[in-house]
């Protein structure tokens, strides 16, 4: 329901006074939408009915062909270009190949990705053949929303940070870069912003990917990334979401925290290092948009 899900989107926007809108969606709607048998289950997360074990699976997950099958994806993303002021961009909106294919293997969320890992290491040419497929979907799904007249995206690889780095730079890393640079090629004015959970010991490999910005985890500070990987880093984070279920006195400590780590620097996208806990209090998160508008047009005066 493209109508619905333009609201649901355009809600932040409207009641927060958030400076970005970021689609509504889920990272597993492209292999749903091939007809691969995989949704979200509430209280749970992204289920497959059958899991990915084999190289028969690979039948069960066609090529994304975006017009056909995530059309009203596309409409939603249209209805938001024409109804979101000119001053506040769209965010297009997917899954990497890393973590989609977590859930397809797994079946369900996981802690341990035993199975994943099982593949990446016994069975190396199937797992390529199947992030080179993940690699087209997340290109699609892209190109088809920034094309919608989204300005920007996020890449989710919310997983990666459960491998190794050596794991991560032999069998993540170029299927990434290859998303980065295949839209990068078609989008040359829309940046991308990388981002995952846990991933403190990668970021300078994720960041080789290609994005033009790197998201943050509450994990690593954005001095400390920024130390690590030049004063010029780009970076959207990284209030902990638990600060914000605490109350209105940390979350406000906490975002003042962010901003003075932060110090001024132009290159900062202020937002939480995870997802908003759906038990949070809508007035914190109110407070806390005020109080980083109040505090950084002070700093830019």
């Amino acid at each position: 329901q493209p109508d619905l899900a333009a609201e649901i989107t355009l809600q932040p926007v409207q009641r927060y006074g958030v400076d970005a809108a970021v689609l509504f969606s889920d990272i597993v709607v492209p292999p749903h939408a091939v007809g691969f048998g995989i949704d979200v289950a509430p209280g749970t997360g992204p289920v497959a009915e059958i899991p990915f074990r084999s190289p028969q699976d690979l039948l069960r997950l066609r090529p994304l062909e975006p017009h056909s099958d995530l059309a009203y994806v596309i409409e939603t993303v249209k209805i938001l270009a024409s109804e979101l002021p000119a001053s506040v961009p769209l965010l297009a909106f997917a899954g990497a190949p890393f973590t989609v294919a977590s859930y397809l293997i797994e079946g369900r969320p996981s802690r341990t990705y035993q199975n994943t890992k099982r593949m990446i290491h016994l069975e190396p040419a199937l797992w390529h053949q199947l992030m080179e497929r993940l690699t087209q979907h997340s290109v699609a799904f892209i190109d088809a929303q920034l094309s919608a007249g989204a300005q920007a995206f996020q890449l989710f690889d919310s997983w990666a940070g459960a491998l190794s780095n050596s794991d991560y730079r032999e069998f993540v890393l170029p299927h990434s870069k290859n998303v980065f640079q295949q839209l990068h090629q078609l989008h040359p004015t829309k940046p991308g912003i990388h981002f995952g959970i846990g991933c403190d010991h990668l970021l300078e490999s994720m960041y080789e990917a290609g994005p033009q910005i790197m998201g943050l985890d509450w994990r690593t500070s954005i001095s400390a990334a920024r130390a690590r990987m030049g004063s010029s880093l780009i970076v959207q984070g990284n209030l902990d979401p638990a600060l914000i279920l605490a109350g209105p006195q940390p979350a406000l400590a906490g975002a003042e925290r962010v901003i003075k780590d932060n110090a001024g620097h132009p290159g900062h996208i202020f937002n939480l290092g995870h997802g908003v806990d759906p038990t949070t209090d809508p007035t914190i998160l109110e407070d806390v948009v005020a109080f980083v508008h109040e505090s950084t047009r002070v700093e830019q005066s």
